[in-house]
């Protein structure tokens, strides 16, 4: 297949299905962390170019409900509508489609997701809630289904209970600048899973 992996930098999805012979790119604004097929540049120079596949990680800024107490700003601003206008881009846009968000809403605004996935199903000790809307696709099933350590935390949770990123051995803050980069990731589990899968 053709597969497009749209705004993703690292490499990991579109690895994954190169690794099973398919031709896919990434395509994002940043370089891409790896050497590989990359677009570098905005995504809506590369749709509806005969793509087969279209796996979407569209920015959640302006979407997801972790930010809403900033969401009448960026509704009297325009960024939310620019997050919801370029969430729908990808909507139809090849015959197979998978657009990832975390939990947000685009669940009201467009419709509720097809699945919910977690790391921890995927053989990583980690929590994320991700929502899947899938056109043409099958819900992806679980590889490796972790329990939840004795402690009752997955290793990206600090003593409060919440989701914080660690880099070089330390709890980030969500205003640090790598944070966003970071929590953008897509898991190397998941994403063997979306090659195998779906391809």
């Amino acid at each position: 297949m053709r597969v497009l992996v749209a705004c993703e930098f690292s490499g990991v999805v579109r690895d994954a299905f190169a690794a099973r012979g398919h031709d896919a790119w990434s395509c994002d604004l940043e370089p891409s962390e790896k050497p590989g097929n990359h677009f570098q540049g905005d995504v809506r120079e590369h749709l509806g170019k005969g793509w087969d596949l279209v796996v979407a990680h569209p920015p959640c800024t302006h979407l997801a409900v972790s930010g809403a107490r900033w969401f009448p700003a960026k509704r009297a601003d325009g960024r939310q509508q620019g997050g919801i206008d370029f969430f729908m881009l990808f909507v139809g846009c090849a015959p197979k489609v998978c657009v990832e968000n975390p939990v947000g809403i685009m669940s009201k605004l467009h419709r509720k997701p097809d699945q919910i996935i977690q790391p921890w199903q995927f053989g990583h000790p980690e929590s994320k809630k991700t929502c899947l809307w899938l056109e043409g696709l099958p819900k992806l099933v679980p590889t490796e289904v972790l329990s939840l350590p004795v402690n009752g935390r997955w290793a990206n949770q600090c003593p409060d209970g919440r989701n914080k990123i660690v880099i070089d051995g330390h709890w980030i803050r969500y205003n640090d600048p790598r944070t966003a980069m970071e929590r953008s990731r897509t898991y190397s589990g998941i994403a063997k899973a979306m090659a195998e899968q779906w391809g």
